[in-house]
């Protein structure tokens, strides 16, 4: 009774005499009068041992070790639910920005209360006079984070890598624990690489170190945010378990107000199991009230980690137990930072103010005589309203422990180690197995696991049972009675039971979801979608794997790079729909051709790759090329239709040809290349001479490249002679390269370059500006009709959204007609001229500018464009002209296209004349103009200048056949 009055604050020591004299008056009815005498006087003296009036709430202040975050719930929950407030306090929460920031200012006096590591053993037993209330969470967050790995996962590993634990400065901060798991499992800190700590998990994704000590409740929820995976190291998996989070204060603030110190502790326990039963509730009001730095997710994700940490279903919180204080100090002996054995008395905090206090002792002795008298008459009243209050309180603890038990957010069930039977199961634990709570206890807990995982946790459980380990967590999965499979994250720790029988506690969280999405997420990162063979990724990988092993058995690897032929072709005529189900059955073929143990990968398009590994002898590989080649020439069934294509196959041989990856694929490529170069539907191997022929042409494209700027372009012009009059009317303008080290490089060599790598555009437009210049100045001089023949690259005319709005604006700022300018493509532009095509000749024709078909008659000649399209003029390509001789196939042939293209009301021009006998043919036959080398060979602009001066000065003389 005297410490329930001790715990309140009554408003005046009057009052509370008066109410402790009838209190006593009622209990002692029936003594004889003197008692309530006793009574009285008793109640009187004990006013005078307690504070008389009341006063305003004591302010306080509780020194957080890190900022505002779930880490720290309770306290909130006790300050804004108002359990502080009752207890009299006001109560001020204070930011850390280290760890170590309670234990200074606690120690300084700047706070009355802290939250501290189990680091506080430490520091009291240096001599500071640190009192730890209570513990909130049973154990320590604290872990390390290591890149995920490709096989099991070894602590070992770390050795000679770059880590972050704690500080470098201070090595207490937050890394004890760590550093003793490190040496227990025989990796010192002398073996590892130290970086200063960030507290950014950004430089464990980003690769600057290869460890990362963090919190459970924290980082790992960035981690996986961001789809990085780890592995996770924690002490306890070498039975090192600390302690994490404790409230402490001083000797000082426990002597001299031992009240406000249990008034403190009692508000502040209460405030954590507010918070860790109603979890959505105090994550909204740390968003609303404290901070905003981390999102709703990210806290209601510390909540769920803190459940096994804290464990608020099996141990009140607050609890602490000397022993595994001593197991603390022993880990700390290990390391060296404590002598073995070493006292820690006063330590952990007594709620008994008794113990607490000598002034309450004084008190409470002097309670104890006045009550003695009266404590005889009383004692029996008491016992049974104790043992009354007692059994509720047993019955009201136990209700509410079963309801969070049944009621927590994860499935718990306590388990009989020798047996596998299960003793005890919560709603949740039967729902994610998909079975009753009686069909559970019936059976054994190995029942309901995957057949496949049962092995792989025989030997962790095994050490579980020796003692050897105090917990472990795992990734399992549990088969329901319907055959379904639910994967999920389980901690299993072992508890002492009271029959001292071993049981262990399992708790159990439904992750399915997250394995779905993750395995999903890894076949779409490593395969491809419409194929579902390996792509690039996967390729590379598996490329790799079998290298390194090819490598130690000494045999060789085979690459075969894959190009279908006419794919284009059928996408373009058929749709892309059929071209995806050519692409599937293309894949399905090439992988009939080869072994299981091959890789066959789809990197992109119609590009396939195979990987042959393991192999003794090459002869082999060409004939699986080829049978790759027979299998794509049969006919693919695309709808309604039926399509034809090849395919051209590099290969090379690793180590014939490289031991890179990146090389190896592209030999590849360039053997492939030089497959299709040679005719297509046919296998080539790599050959050092493609390499050379490859550099060549990556040398020459990157010298094209400053070509341009360079100034190393000429165009070079060659005369267009009206046969009837011999006069020089037109000239086609011709681009020269002028190399500084190769000299004059012949167009043939590098248009090709220029197509492919794009830059036929910009010379294109070079051209263009410097032919319309001297069109300008011949015009201006010589002939105000004169006109310069432009050659266009089908790139040119066919890129999209461009057309000869540029052209027009110069001829404009020259000043010039666009009748000077004649534009000259080939027939392949006309053969399925789209809209853009035939939008850009009607612009040509809009703007005066006239189009010469090149070289007619030697690709697919057709009447019909000649018909649809604006054409100006036909050029009689060289091959008819060489060979021109009277009843010639060939004088026939051009004959017809004289003809014809004047009957259509189009003038022609020969290339090719090279003899007077040619000449006088092509005159006899009604050619309009001729062009070769018996007029002249092409010129620089100003040769060809002084070429028509000349012309001017010689008399007009109409020329007659010979």
């Amino acid at each position: 009774m005297i410490r329930l009055f001790l715990a309140r604050r009554a408003p005046t020591a009057s009052a509370l005499a008066s109410a402790l004299a009838s209190a006593l008056a009622s209990a002692l009815a029936s003594a004889p009068a003197f008692a309530l005498v006793l009574a009285s006087a008793f109640a009187s003296a004990f006013a005078m041992c307690i504070v008389a009036p009341a006063h305003a709430r004591d302010k306080v202040t509780l020194q957080l070790k890190h900022t505002h975050q779930f880490q720290f719930a309770g306290y909130y929950a006790a300050l804004e639910k108002g359990y502080y407030r009752d207890a009299g306090l006001d109560v001020h929460i204070a930011e850390g920005s280290d760890g170590n920031e309670p234990e200074r200012n606690v120690s300084a006096g700047k706070a009355e209360f802290g939250v501290g590591s189990s680091s506080l053993l430490l520091a009291r037993l240096a001599g500071k006079p640190l009192v730890v209330l209570g513990v909130v969470f049973q154990h320590s967050p604290y872990v390390l984070l290591v890149r995920k790995s490709q096989g099991t996962p070894e602590i070992r590993d770390l050795k000679g890598k770059r880590v972050m634990i704690g500080s470098l400065v201070d090595e207490l901060t937050q890394a004890d624990e760590l550093i003793a798991y490190l040496n227990r499992e025989g990796v010192p800190l002398k073996s590892l690489v130290r970086v200063e700590h960030s507290f950014n998990p950004d430089d464990l994704v980003k690769g600057k170190v290869d460890a990362y000590s963090a919190y459970m409740t924290n980082e790992p929820d960035y981690l996986d945010r961001l789809g990085f995976n780890y592995d996770v190291h924690s002490p306890r998996e070498a039975g090192i378990d600390f302690y994490g989070d404790n409230l402490f204060t001083n000797e000082r603030q426990i002597a001299s107000h031992p009240e406000r110190v249990r008034a403190f502790r009692a508000a502040s326990m209460k405030g954590w199991a507010y918070a860790m039963a109603n979890q959505e509730e105090i994550a909204d009001l740390i968003l609303s009230r404290y901070t905003r730095r981390h999102d709703r997710e990210h806290l209601l994700f510390e909540a769920r980690q803190m459940e096994p940490l804290v464990q608020p279903v099996l141990v009140e919180i607050g609890y602490m137990n000397p022993d595994r204080w001593r197991h603390i100090a022993d880990i700390y002996a290990d390391l060296g930072m404590l002598p073995r054995g070493a006292a820690f008395d006063g330590f952990m905090y007594s709620s008994d103010p008794a113990a607490n206090s000598l002034t309450w002792l004084y008190r409470s002795l002097l309670a104890a005589g006045l009550l003695l008298v009266g404590g005889a008459i009383v004692h029996v009243s008491l016992l049974a309203r104790e043992r009354r209050r007692a059994a509720q309180s047993i019955r009201q603890g136990e209700l509410r422990f079963r309801t969070m038990f049944e009621e927590a957010p994860m499935g718990i069930a306590l388990i009989d180690s020798a047996s596998g039977q299960f003793k005890d199961i919560n709603p949740r634990f039967a729902k994610i197995t998909g079975r009753s709570s009686e069909e559970l206890k019936r059976g054994r807990c190995d029942d309901i696991t995957h057949p496949d995982d049962v092995a792989s946790e025989a030997a962790r459980m095994a050490q579980l049972g020796a003692g050897a380990i105090a917990s472990f967590k795992s990734a399992r999965r549990l088969l329901r009675p319907d055959g379904s499979v639910v994967w999920v994250d389980m901690s299993i720790a072992a508890i002492d039971a009271p029959d001292d029988a071993a049981h262990h506690l399992c708790m159990i969280e439904d992750v399915t979801e997250k394995k779905t999405s993750e395995a999903l997420i890894w076949q779409q990162a490593n395969f491809d979608p419409l194929t579902h063979l390996p792509n690039r990724r996967m390729f590379h990988d598996r490329l790799e794997h079998d290298i390194l092993r090819c490598r130690r058995e000494g045999t060789r690897v085979a690459i075969l790079f894959i190009d279908l032929d006419q794919f284009k072709e059928v996408n373009d005529t058929l749709g892309h729909q059929q071209g995806d189900v050519l692409l599937v059955d293309a894949a399905r073929r090439i992988s009939a051709c080869v072994r299981d143990s091959d890789t066959v990968a789809r990197l992109g398009g119609d590009e396939f790759t195979v990987i042959l590994p393991q192999l003794g002898e090459t002869g082999s590989v060409g004939v699986i090329a080829q049978k790759i080649l027979d299998v794509l020439q049969a006919p693919f069934a695309l709808g309604q239709e039926q399509a034809y294509i090849s395919a051209s196959v590099g290969i090379t041989l690793y180590p014939d040809d490289a031991r890179d990856i990146d090389d190896l694929l592209k030999h590849a490529d360039q053997a492939m290349y030089a497959a299709k170069n040679a005719g297509r539907n046919r296998f080539s191997y790599f050959t050092p001479a493609l390499q050379v022929a490859a550099i060549n042409r990556m040398r020459m494209t990157n010298d094209l490249r400053s070509a341009l700027k360079g100034g190393q372009f000429r165009v070079y012009f060659q005369p267009i002679v009206h046969l009837r009059s011999g006069k020089i009317h037109k000239a086609e303008a011709l681009i020269r390269w002028e190399h500084p080290q190769r000299g004059l490089v012949s167009p043939l060599e590098f248009i090709p370059l220029a197509e492919s790598s794009g830059l036929i555009i910009d010379i294109g437009e070079w051209v263009f500006k410097e032919s319309a210049r001297w069109a300008s100045h011949w015009r201006r001089v010589h002939h105000p009709e004169f006109q310069v023949s432009v050659n266009q690259s089908p790139l040119e005319f066919q890129r999209e959204g461009k057309g000869y709005e540029g052209w027009l604006a110069h001829l404009r700022e020259l000043g010039l007609s666009g009748q000077a300018v004649v534009v000259e493509i080939t027939e392949g532009l006309l053969l399925d001229a789209s809209s853009g095509v035939t939008d850009k000749l009607l612009q040509l024709r809009d703007a005066g500018i006239q189009v010469a078909l090149d070289d007619f008659g030697t690709g697919y000649s057709s009447l019909s464009y000649l018909k649809k399209f604006d054409i100006d003029y036909l050029k009689i390509d060289r091959s008819f002209t060489r060979n021109l001789a009277p009843e010639s196939s060939d004088m026939a042939l051009s004959e017809a296209i004289i003809v014809m293209a004047h009957k259509l009301g189009l003038r022609v021009i020969a290339e090719g004349v090279e003899t007077h006998e040619q000449r006088d043919l092509l005159l006899a036959a009604g050619c309009d103009y001729g062009q070769g080398y018996l007029f002249a060979r092409p010129l620089p602009a100003e040769e060809f200048d002084a070429l028509l001066v000349a012309q001017s000065r010689m008399p007009a003389v109409a020329a007659q056949p010979t």
